[in-house]
C-alpha cells in the first residue's frame, strides 16, 4: 500500500523554536533562586488569564485574597491560552511578558527548552494535596515546570432514557451498539470520535499500545508502541465498531453532540466540558461513568494538567512560585471550581454535582500526555492512521506505516535541535 503523505506537524516549527532558542543552561543560571522576604517583595505581580469570564471572575478574587495576605497586587491580562505561548517566546527574552503563564503539561518540553519557564521548588508541604500524578506530568527532565491548577479527562455520558445502567465492560458496550444501532435513522448505542487519537487512546493502550515507553518516568522517544500487537488489536476493535455500523463515517463533535442531545444515543464518549450543555438538555435522564473495562481492567484515557509556570525572564521568582502556589490552593482550587466548573488539580475540593462523579474516578485511571516536545509528532498522523482504519484498510500496516512518519518527524525534530 503506498505510504501516505502527511502535512509536517507543529513539531519541526517546535523544533525550530527550541533551535532558537536561548541557551537553557545560561538562562537558569541567572534564575533568581533566593526566597520569597519582605525584602524582595514587589508592589505587584503579572499574571496572563486565559480569555474566559469565568476565569477571569474567578482568578480576580483569588488576585484579591492574594493581596490581602500579602500586600501584593495581583495584575491580571486576558491573554488566550492558545496564543500564550508564541507571545512569551517573542517577549521574555526581551524582558516583557507576565510574571506567570498558563499552559498543559503537554506543552512542557517545548517551553522548557526554549527556557521560558524557571524551575518550581516546592516544599514537602506545598506538594501535598495535588492530584495524584499531575507534579510529575509537569515535570521535565527532572525539574518541575509548573504549579497544576486544573485537570481533565473523558469518561461516559449516557442518557438513563435509553440505558438503565451504563456498559461496565467492553463486551456490554459493543452488546449496546449491537441492540440499540439503527444507523438509517440515526440512532446508535454508543458514539465516540474514533478518528481522533485523544479519544482512541484507550482501544490501544487497553490492549498493550503505547505512545512513548517510558522508564521511571522518562520517556523513550525513540520506542513507539503504536504498531505492537496489542495496537494492532485496539485497532481491529475499533475498525470493527466501524464496520457493524456502531460508528458512523464523519463523525464529528458537532454531530456527536447533536446526536446526544436529540436523545438519539445511548452513551457517549466525551469530557466535562459538556456538562452544562448536556445537563441542561438532558436534565435528570444525564448520568456520567468511568469507561468500561477490557479484561477486567479499566480503560485508561488520555488525560490533560492545566498549570501556572512562572516566567523564567521574571525578576520575581520566587514570589511569582508562591503566587502559583497561593492561587491553586484548596481555598482557591474552590473558587475557580464554582465559577470555571473544570476540575481543579486539587485533592480536597468539593465538586458539588454528580455528573463530576465519573470523571473523578475515570481520573484515577488517565494517563496524562507526554509532556515531550516529540509527542506533537503523534496526533496528526494517528488522527489520519484512524481514518484510513475506519474506512477498512489493514490495520497493521497502516499503523506501521504511520509510525514510520512518526519517527520521521521525531528526526526532523532532533535536526533543528543540533
Amino acid at each position: 500500500m503506498k505510504k501516505w503523505q502527511y502535512p509536517i506537524s507543529t513539531m519541526a516549527v517546535l523544533a525550530v523554536l527550541s533551535a532558537c532558542g536561548p541557551d537553557r543552561e545560561g538562562v537558569m543560571e541567572e534564575l533568581e533562586t533566593e526566597p520569597a522576604t519582605e525584602e524582595n517583595k514587589p508592589e505587584s505581580l503579572h499574571i496572563w488569564v486565559n480569555d474566559d469570564e469565568r476565569e477571569l471572575v474567578a482568578y480576580r478574587e483569588i488576585g484579591e485574597n492574594f493581596e490581602r495576605e500579602t500586600g501584593i497586587e495581583v495584575r491580571i491580562t486576558p491573554f488566550s491560552m492558545g496564543d500564550q505561548l508564541e507571545a512569551m517566546s517573542l517577549d521574555a527574552p526581551a524582558g516583557g511578558g507576565p510574571d506567570l503563564f498558563y499552559q498543559p503539561n503537554d506543552m512542557v518540553g517545548s517551553i522548557t527548552l526554549q527556557g521560558l519557564a524557571a524551575d518550581i521548588e516546592l516544599t514537602p508541604e506545598q506538594e501535598a494535596g495535588y492530584l495524584d500524578g499531575t507534579l510529575d506530568a509537569l515535570t521535565y527532565e527532572g525539574e518541575l515546570a509548573g504549579v497544576p491548577a486544573a485537570v481533565e479527562t473523558y469518561a461516559l455520558f449516557y442518557n438513563t432514557e435509553i440505558l438503565s445502567e451504563p456498559p461496565t465492560t467492553i463486551e456490554e458496550l459493543e452488546a449496546i451498539g449491537e441492540e440499540y444501532t439503527n444507523a438509517g435513522a440515526n440512532e446508535f448505542g454508543f458514539l465516540l470520535e474514533s478518528k481522533e487519537m485523544y479519544f482512541a487512546y484507550p482501544f490501544y493502550e487497553a490492549y498493550g499500545g503505547y505512545i512513548f515507553a517510558e522508564d521511571g518516568g522518562d520517556y523513550d522517544t525513540l520506542d513507539i508502541g503504536l504498531a505492537n500487537d496489542g495496537a494492532v488489536e485496539g485497532g481491529e476493535v475499533l475498525q470493527r465498531f466501524h464496520q457493524e455500523g456502531y460508528l458512523p463515517q464523519n463523525l464529528n463533535a458537532d454531530i456527536l453532540n447533536g446526536l446526544f442531545l436529540d436523545g438519539s444515543v445511548g452513551a457517549v464518549f466525551s469530557g466535562p466540558w459538556n456538562i452544562a450543555e448536556y445537563g441542561e438538555n438532558l436534565g435528570d435522564s444525564l448520568k456520567t461513568a468511568p469507561l468500561p473495562t477490557v479484561n477486567g481492567n479499566p480503560m485508561r484515557s488520555l488525560g490533560g494538567v492545566k498549570a501556572w509556570m512562572v516566567n523564567g525572564y521574571s525578576e520575581h521568582i520566587s514570589w511569582a512560585t508562591e503566587l502559583a502556589v497561593f492561587m491553586t490552593n484548596d481555598e482557591s482550587a474552590q473558587i475557580f471550581f464554582e465559577n470555571k466548573r473544570e476540575i481543579p488539580a486539587r485533592a480536597e475540593v468539593n465538586l458539588d454535582d454528580e455528573l463530576y462523579e465519573g470523571f473523578q474516578e475515570q481520573l484515577e485511571h488517565a494517563y496524562f500526555m507526554p509532556n515531550v516536545p516529540e509527542v506533537s509528532a503523534v496526533w496528526g498522523p494517528m488522527g489520519d492512521a484512524n481514518v484510513f482504519i475506519s474506512q477498512g484498510h489493514d490495520v497493521r500496516e497502516v499503523l506501521e506505516e504511520t509510525v514510520e512518519l512518526i519517527e520521521d518527524e521525531i528526526q526532523i525534530m532532533g535536526a533543528g535541535r543540533e
